[in-house]
């Protein structure tokens, strides 16, 4: 979501990110001595997801949980800044597993079913279902793609056609309180911006599509007011 401030005598909502606590119930915890101390704060038992995360992690696939598979989860959870990082196999996690899944097989053809035009020329293209964003001229990629955060549950960023309003390279949200580096606004309070978190931290954010700091420099430096942008699909969890 945005807000509404002026720069240069522009009225233009302004978008922000959101940094929520992980929507997982909390697991029961290890607690002791010796090994077990090891694991403290560490989840005890197997998550719904146990053994498909086994699984894409290269563990051994019993449904179990034990000590090293907690500690290849949570390892995997603070790379990715999913909360908590208590090496729950539950739903977050294995949501985001399945979504870099799709990224990968996306490669340097993510539009093959077609679903982003190209008949505008130059788009910037948002998968809300993957999680990736490139930009496109015509058939032709540009740029990407690159994994992004997209809105929250209950703050999706809107799907359709759009185009880039306005710009502004330092913007800050009064909101939030919070740096949006490279803001490119699209729809109301809406932009593509950066951020320094993880494009995987839960839940998401406040409607904005959040960047890693090169890619959004990059999309900087490959758009402009006017440009086309095409969001579609729906975000994992919403």
């Amino acid at each position: 979501m945005g807000i509404m401030g002026k720069t240069g005598g522009i009225r233009a909502r302004r978008g922000a990110v959101l940094s929520v606590a992980g929507l997982v119930a909390a697991p029961a915890l290890v607690l002791g001595t010796g090994t077990a101390a090891q694991a403290a704060s560490c989840s005890a038992g197997a998550g719904p997801y146990q053994k498909q995360v086994e699984k894409y992690l290269k563990r051994p696939v019993d449904g179990r949980q034990s000590t090293a598979d907690c500690t290849a989860i949570r390892s995997f959870q603070a790379s990715k800044g999913i909360t908590p990082a208590a090496g729950y196999a539950g739903p977050v996690t294995w949501r985001t597993m399945k979504t870099i899944t799709a990224q990968k097989a996306a490669g340097k053809n993510p539009n093959a079913a077609k679903n982003c035009p190209t008949n505008k020329g130059r788009i910037a293209c948002v998968d809300l279902t993957r999680q990736l964003s490139w930009i496109q001229d015509g058939s032709k990629l540009k740029f990407g793609p690159v994994p992004v955060r997209t809105g929250r549950n209950g703050a999706e960023t809107r799907t359709g056609s759009k185009k880039i309003y306005w710009r502004n390279i330092d913007h800050w949200s009064t909101l939030y309180d919070v740096s949006m580096p490279y803001a490119q606004f699209f729809d109301g309070g809406q932009a593509f911006h950066s951020v320094t978190k993880s494009m995987y931290n839960n839940p998401g954010s406040a409607g904005c599509v959040n960047m890693r700091p090169a890619d959004a420099k990059a999309y900087w430096n490959l758009l402009k007011n006017g440009d086309d942008v095409f969001v579609y699909g729906r975000k994992p969890g919403t």
